[in-house]
């Protein structure tokens, strides 16, 4: 009986304790609350990136691969990456095999060829010679029908018919022979001219593998620290990596006194990326450092980085100190200033939620739904425009029973309804407006006769044409569509590769 009474009690205190963790944790989460904050408010785009010298000078390899047919190169060594070098000092080698290998065929092939020259000369002068001789031989015929036919003078008329007969074809004999003689003798030296030429062009093939053979030992065009360079696809050459005839670079010296941090800005945040943006840069090597800098390029065309889906657009920031601790490859912390308000309302981004176009916030004090008009954001806070006074409080997550709470604020909704109207239309008909100029343009060129290369296709858009706040009406919303190409009209505007826009402004 004790133990069944005991079971009981174990039980509800059981179930007690589980129903008072469960109203306190609920309780904990209705409590997350914020205060709408009133002050300045920067517009950051924070990335990681990777620090790159500004300028750097190639340390090549052999340069006339290509002319000596040598298409692949291993490196065999090659110094650490980080040496500081003299110019002059070594770097690296190169495996010698296919270009040895290239020789020694060449050498082979020029032996025979020699050979094969001699051959043809001798066999030239013998078929001439014999040539001459049959000629002499005629000419010599020639002149015993003359005698014939001189002689013949008393003989019967037939008789001399008959020697004049014989002297004519000794005569055509004669005058066809020299004729063979002379094409024969100029087919020979064609023939052989052909053949030393082609011997020439070996010697000089075999000559350049040599030099370029003497390039397989790599040595530094001027001081500096060694930088393995970097392949199309981000893997670093070393030992045991190729590299081709038309990028023999082995590795890079770079100047590290103007250095710019490489960084890729997710498609959602490009537009509000410009050339001259002030920027904030931290580097993970030194945590007690930070530097500044500008944009100084931003990428018209976005890419997709390996092991990655989303779109990204590369961005150039100028570093504007000068430290010789600073390395190539060092990551970077880059925080884009894009704007900056004096004055404004704000609050966490976690207090905002929206339905469908409808953006509110959960009002503590009121215990409402009140619809806010929304402003720009960073990474955790977004400016309020009108709907909440500062000193508010607001929850960052739905409260009990939030669903039911009446919604307030529907002029601030009709209005920004209205605003967003407006902004559309005037997208549009920017838009047109620039593809009209832009035709009228292709007609002004094609009646001045400068559109023949139009005629009859499509011509590539340029935005040379367009004036500076079409341009950047444009490259907003290029960057807006993700770099997406644009066709209106018979006017294409395509991006691809790492084509770039550096505008001042």
């Amino acid at each position: 009986m004790k133990r069944r009474w005991v079971f009981v009690v174990v039980l509800v205190a059981v179930l007690a304790a589980v129903v008072i963790y469960s109203v306190t944790r609920k309780d904990k989460t209705v409590m997350l609350k914020a205060k709408v904050e009133a002050g300045k408010f920067d517009v950051i785009v924070s990335t990681t990136g990777e620090l790159q010298a500004l300028n750097s000078v190639d340390i090549r390899g052999p340069e006339g691969l290509r002319d000596a047919r040598v298409h692949n190169v291993k490196l065999v060594d090659l110094i650490p990456e980080g040496s500081v070098v003299k110019a002059g000092d070594y770097i690296a080698s190169l495996d010698k095999t296919e270009a040895t290998t290239s020789l020694q065929n060449m050498e082979d092939q020029i032996e025979r060829d020699e050979a094969s020259l001699r051959q043809t000369q001798l066999d030239t002068t013998m078929s001439l010679r014999d040539y001459r001789n049959q000629i002499k031989d005629l000419e010599y015929a020639l002149e015993e029908r003359q005698i014939i036919l001189d002689q013949s003078k008393y003989e019967p008329p037939a008789t001399i018919r008959q020697s004049e007969m014989n002297l004519d074809k000794a005569k055509r004999a004669y005058e066809q022979a020299k004729t063979n003689y002379s094409l024969r003798k100029e087919q020979s030296e064609a023939a052989m001219l052909k053949a030393e030429i082609n011997l020439k062009r070996q010697y000089q093939q075999r000559n350049e593998i040599a030099k370029v053979l003497d390039q397989f030992i790599v040595y530094a065009p001027q001081p500096g620290m060694v930088i393995y360079k970097k392949e199309w696809g981000g893997a670093k050459r070393k030992v045991g990596s190729q590299i081709s005839a038309w990028d023999p670079v082995v590795a890079t010296l770079p100047d590290l006194s103007k250095m710019v941090s490489k960084t890729y800005v997710n498609e959602i945040d490009i537009s509000k990326i410009a050339v001259g943006q002030e920027v904030s840069i931290g580097v993970d090597a030194f945590p007690d450092k930070h530097y500044t800098g500008r944009v100084t390029e931003v990428a018209n065309v976005g890419e997709q980085l390996p092991n990655s889906d989303a779109k990204v657009f590369e961005v150039q920031v100028l570093l504007s100190e000068s430290d010789t601790t600073l390395r190539p490859a060092m990551t970077t912390v880059t925080q884009i200033r894009t704007n900056s308000y004096d004055n404004v309302k704000y609050l966490p981004l976690e207090a905002v939620h929206s339905n469908d176009s409808m953006s509110f916030v959960y009002n503590v004090a009121s215990k409402v739904r009140q619809i806010v008009d929304l402003g720009e954001a960073n990474e955790n806070f977004i400016i309020v425009n009108e709907g909440v006074d500062a000193g508010n409080e607001v929850f960052l997550t739905v409260p009990v029973e939030g669903e039911k709470w009446e919604i307030k604020g529907w002029e601030i909704f009709e209005k920004v309804k209205q605003r967003r109207i407006v902004e559309e239309a005037k997208k549009k008909e920017d838009m047109a407006r620039m593809q009209r100029e832009q035709a009228e343009r292709e007609k002004a060129m094609m009646d001045s006769g400068g559109g023949a290369a139009a005629k009859g296709g499509m011509q590539k858009f340029d935005m040379k044409n367009l004036t500076k706040e079409q341009r950047d009406q444009m490259q907003k919303m290029m960057k807006q569509s993700g770099g997406a190409t644009m066709m209106q009209g018979g006017a294409q505007m395509q991006g691809g590769g790492a084509m770039r826009m550096q505008t001042n402004r």
